[in-house]
């Protein structure tokens, strides 16, 4: 990959060829789809999908940005594993749709999107406001990537996992999730990106370890705060200085009964296994927290709340829309959690001593925050809380692609342990800290 922010002669030359090829493959389809990773001049497809590549290339040399990229296709020898996404969701608001996005634009290496499985939008959800939405999607990709969309992971060409590696980035609803991966076993898939919670339950959670190890695949988890700046920024103040930690997390729902019961019913899981469940991992993966070994768990009254509300399907679910606890281990750690489903879109860390803060970090940090600005100008519409997070998604998928194409270790990434514990920590907070607040 080529980084540069000022242009001289070599990168001017470099642009300038690279230019003349895209105006060559737009006048046929095939060449063009050997460029595909150079595909999205704004003359082509609609600027909401363009690549940052070439929308930076086509204002000429003063729109070129520091994130510019060479094509991998082209220049790079990195070894990459094949990508199967499945559970993409609906542009702008899906997890997956995002994950996609990402690779398509050539910011994970180590990956090769081939083939994207959508079950819902490809089937009784195509006629649908979102599904309409997805196809428009759909038909710019096809168009510039040679990336197949599919319903079923029965569709996929079987391969062999010794020889062909395959990741099956496994990003649909929770409730699916057990069946997934026994279908993108069967498909080949010897590395699974498993999105959080993994499952709706610690058992099905166990049982989808004991699946996959008995086919020898590997399943790392999308815990990407574990991989983040401000924690590692926190973590690393917090060994040097006394004081107690909290991680704060929060999303930017409307604080109304009709946002946060749309919520309620979308994240049935409930906040704890769904927004929190990021800093439950953290706690389990840095601050010795087992079920086993939780002292005392005591929620912050003041700060916390729990409501009942109707979804858009009329049903009632109950959960928190905010809560703040703090967890003391027997090992004689103490940690904090905050999370507010109507917070903003902000995640950060504190360290506080006899009540006086004494560190902060958040992310997006100021040198974020242009990133965050140029994402979310070309993305308006999409979950605000993609576009801080935008540089730890790509470090958990080149990390996980490169493992599976090459054996390196997936450094920092959190393994199916960390995401059994991280469950069984949520499934024992969750009752407890609704009858702290009773």
């Amino acid at each position: 990959m080529l980084l540069f922010s000022r242009p001289g002669l070599p990168q001017i030359l470099f642009i300038n060829t690279m230019l003349a090829a895209v105006r060559t493959a737009a006048a046929s389809k095939s060449a063009f789809a050997s460029m595909r990773s150079f595909s999205g001049s704004a003359s082509i497809r609609p600027a909401r999908w363009a690549s940052p590549v070439i929308s930076g290339l086509s204002g000429g040399l003063s729109g070129v940005r520091s994130s510019v990229h060479t094509p991998r296709r082209l220049f790079s020898t990195v070894k990459t594993a094949e990508v199967i996404l499945v559970g993409c969701g609906a542009p702008d608001k899906g997890m997956g749709w995002y994950h996609a996005v990402q690779m398509l634009d050539g910011k994970v290496p180590s990956s090769n999107l081939t083939s994207i499985i959508e079950p819902y939008f490809l089937g009784a959800g195509a006629s649908s406001d979102a599904g309409v939405d997805f196809a428009a999607w759909q038909g710019e990709v096809e168009a510039d990537h040679e990336v197949k969309f599919l319903k079923s992971l029965s569709d996929l060409p079987v391969v062999d996992p010794k020889t062909s590696p395959r990741v099956a980035l496994i990003s649909g609803r929770t409730a699916d999730n057990p069946a997934l991966l026994t279908s993108s076993i069967a498909a080949g898939c010897n590395t699974i990106y498993l999105e959080k919670p993994g499952a709706p339950t610690v058992a099905e959670l166990q049982s989808m370890k004991q699946e996959a190890a008995a086919n020898n695949v590997t399943v790392l988890m999308g815990y990407n705060k574990n991989v983040c700046k401000y924690v590692s920024k926190v973590r690393d103040f917090a060994s040097k200085n006394e004081g107690l930690v909290t991680f704060v997390s929060n999303n930017a729902y409307e604080n109304t009964k009709e946002s946060l019961g749309e919520c309620f019913e979308r994240n049935s899981e409930g906040m704890l296994k769904n927004m929190a469940i990021h800093e439950l991992a953290l706690l389990v993966s840095f601050y010795d927290v087992t079920v086993e070994n939780i002292a005392s768990v005591v929620a912050d009254k003041e700060f916390s709340s729990v409501q009942t509300l109707a979804g858009p399907s009329g049903e009632e679910r109950t959960d928190f829309d905010k809560i703040k606890f703090t967890i003391t281990t027997k090992s004689g750690k103490q940690v904090s959690v905050a999370a507010d489903r109507c917070g903003g879109s902000d995640s950060y860390a504190t360290v506080v001593n006899d009540g006086k803060e004494i560190f902060k970090y958040s992310m997006p940090d100021e040198e974020d925050e242009i990133m965050v600005a140029e994402i979310q100008g070309r993305f308006p519409n999409a979950m605000p809380y993609f576009f801080p997070q935008d540089p730890d998604y790509i470090t958990v998928k080149e990390r996980v692609s490169s493992f599976c194409a090459t054996g390196k270790e997936a450094e920092g990434v959190a393994t199916i342990d960390i995401g059994v514990e991280t469950l069984r920590v949520a499934e024992f907070l969750t009752p407890e800290l609704q009858k702290q607040l009773a």
